[in-house]
Parts: structure tokens; C-alpha cells; sequence
């Protein structure tokens, strides 16, 4: 019974040292957030992509019920 319960301990303490982030992967995570936010921006502001959004609520709007 001793040996099951370190071989438990063993593998709980091994999922807690992987449990989280460090804080260079934090960074990193944030950089590429704001990078992926800053894209996903300059595409939904873009000419195109608007009208068709502008377009999309229109009709939405002038749907009849």
C-alpha cells in the first residue's frame, strides 16, 4: 500500500510543476493577442469587409416579420 501511495504522490506532484505558466509564456501569450487583435481589427475596419457587414445588418433589419 506504501509504494501505491508514493507512486500517487509521484504523479500529483508532477501534474502540479506543469500546472501553470510562467511569466515569459504569459508575455508571450499577450504580445500575440494584441497582435492577433490588431489584425482581426485592420480586417473588420477595411473597406470591403465593412460594406459587407453594413450590408449583412441591413438586410437583418429590413427583414420582414
Amino acid at each position: 500500500m506504501n509504494r501505491v501511495v508514493r507512486v500517487l504522490v509521484g504523479r500529483m506532484r508532477g501534474r502540479r510543476e506543469d500546472a501553470g505558466m510562467v511569466t515569459s509564456e504569459y508575455s508571450v501569450g499577450i504580445i500575440a493577442a494584441a497582435a492577433f487583435a490588431v489584425v482581426l481589427y485592420k480586417v473588420v475596419t477595411s473597406g470591403q469587409v465593412s460594406a459587407e457587414l453594413h450590408s449583412i445588418v441591413k438586410q437583418a433589419l429590413d427583414a420582414g416579420m
